[in-house]
């Protein structure tokens, strides 16, 4: 059963019409890995060592290096959470032909769901793990106990990734589990209570029992199981057809006429983010951006005040223009073979994004608190979002060809990323041209000349956008008819 789901999959691969971007995209992406999968074994070996000599130093408080890392473990689990979140891919399991085949539905959940064991992020803390316990066992710690907490930290990732697995499908599960860590996370920043002192005794309960591996472990099958029942539940043809029955709801949206004939289509999208969960989850991930600055804040890198801008004001322009057309990729057939000029098209994605980049703009100059420096880098940032990058996005949406499942949540079972190489290639000016702009003007004469020339080149995309458009459009009509194709594909 296994070997044919494995064929099936390798065909779908290798017969999809992105097969050549998908080689480039997986050749990048094995190279990434093996660059983290050496970080990871440098930090195992050494970090005892490293963590030693910083104690001898009073760098870090504790008795000895496992203490240490026992103690700051909570924020190794909780940053892997956050990226398998935003980055790991659920399953795709196509999963309405599977149903006309002799399958039996256990079989099709089992693999679907196991096909997350073999993720690269459970892959990657073993590569630390491993040789952080070797060294552990080199410095006399006790075999036992040192192999308890090693399968202990195994269960934990395990039970990670499928908790990751009712983030992406339940919001029952999401918000309390956001909600339980911001809190954590306000009250640990603020200093009203520090975390660690009640989670490193915890892990170090895995070390002193050498029968306590069994509660992670047990917690990650316990945690298999109840995503087993969960999907296997919704795994019938026409349960993504039925519908609740709900008064209905007149919106007025008629203030947006001012717009004129775009106006019809800002109408479709502010409705798309209203009414759809993969849409209006990136409407709300993209206002939580606006707190990206933080983090720099944080860490004092406030020569990175640039690029936090860039985010905090257009996270929303990034994540739901970046997709661009696949908002509209279950119709895009019927669109195309009626008589939509592609300018009104593209002028009703820009002007949403515009709108929302200036509201995240507003919301932003809180930042100012910090320093008059991050409003003159927030108001930089808008306007080239709003003059040059959303120009930018628009242009990298002609060659994404994914389409999305409007009503599954970012990374449910059958979600893809949108990532080839000529996508890629436009990170340079939307990430890196801004940041080398600022620093070509602020190294050389000074910061307050490097925020007016970025703000400048945002009112020169704005004065030349016309021009754009056209090439964007010309762009867009060239990529037509391999993007309707792309789009047919269901997997």
């Amino acid at each position: 059963m296994i070997k044919q789901f494995i064929s099936l999959e390798w065909k779908s691969f290798f017969r999809s019409a992105a097969f050549k971007q998908n080689i480039a995209i997986k050749i990048l992406m094995a190279l990434g890995a093996i660059y983290f999968l050496a970080i990871f074994i440098f930090l195992g070996v050494l970090s005892f060592e490293l963590i030693e000599k910083a104690l001898e130093k009073g760098l870090v408080s504790g008795t000895n290096p496992f203490q240490v890392v026992n103690k700051f473990l909570i924020y190794w689990f909780v940053v892997d959470l956050f990226f398998r979140y935003m980055i790991q891919k659920m399953p795709v399991a196509n999963i309405k032909p599977l149903l006309y085949l002799p399958f039996k539905k256990g079989e099709i959940v089992k693999y679907s769901i196991s096909k997350t064991i073999t993720s690269f992020f459970n892959i990657l803390p073993a590569f630390f793990f491993v040789p952080f316990s070797i060294i552990l066992l080199i410095k006399g710690y006790n075999v036992l106990a040192v192999m308890s907490w090693h399968l202990a930290m195994l269960g934990i990732t395990f039970s990670l990734n499928f908790l990751n697995v009712f983030l992406n499908n339940s919001n029952k599960v999401f918000y309390p589990v956001v909600g339980l860590v911001a809190v954590c996370g306000f009250a640990q920043y603020h200093g009203y209570f520090d975390l660690t002192i009640y989670t490193e005794p915890v892990f170090a309960f895995f070390y002193n029992n050498i029968w306590s591996f069994i509660i992670p472990i047990g917690a990650a099958v316990c945690l298999y199981q109840i995503a087993y029942k969960y999907f296997i539940k919704q795994l019938y043809l026409d349960l993504g057809f039925s519908k609740k029955v709900e008064d209905a709801k007149v919106e007025d949206l008629s203030f947006l006429d001012r717009f004129g004939k775009i106006s019809t289509y800002l109408k479709n999208d502010i409705k798309l983010i209203k009414r759809n969960k993969r849409a209006r989850t990136t409407f709300i991930m993209g206002f939580l951006f606006i707190f990206y600055g933080l983090y720099f804040v944080m860490i004092g890198q406030e020569g990175m005040m640039i690029f936090a801008a860039l985010f905090c004001t257009g996270g929303f322009l990034f994540s739901f223009g970046g997709l661009v057309p696949s908002w509209d990729s279950s119709y895009y057939k019927l669109m195309m073979a009626q008589n939509i000029p592609y300018r009104e098209f593209l002028l009703s994605k820009w002007w949403l994004m515009v709108i929302v980049t200036a509201v995240s703009t507003v919301l932003s100059l809180w930042y100012v608190y910090f320093g008059i420096e991050w409003l003159y880098a927030i108001l930089a940032g808008a306007v080239y979002n709003i003059g040059f990058n959303s120009s930018v996005v628009l242009l990298g949406g002609a060659f994404v060809k994914t389409p999305i499942d409007l009503m599954s949540n970012k990374k449910a079972f059958g979600d893809s990323k949108a990532f080839n190489a000529k996508t890629l290639l436009l990170i340079i000016p939307k990430m890196v041209l801004p940041v080398v702009i600022y620093y070509a003007f602020a190294l050389t004469i000074s910061d307050t000349a490097g925020f007016i020339a970025l703000a400048l080149t945002g009112v020169l995309g704005l004065l030349f956008r016309n021009l754009i458009f056209k090439w964007i459009e010309n762009i867009y009509k060239t990529e037509k008819y391999d993007t309707i194709a792309a789009y047919a594909q269901k997997d």
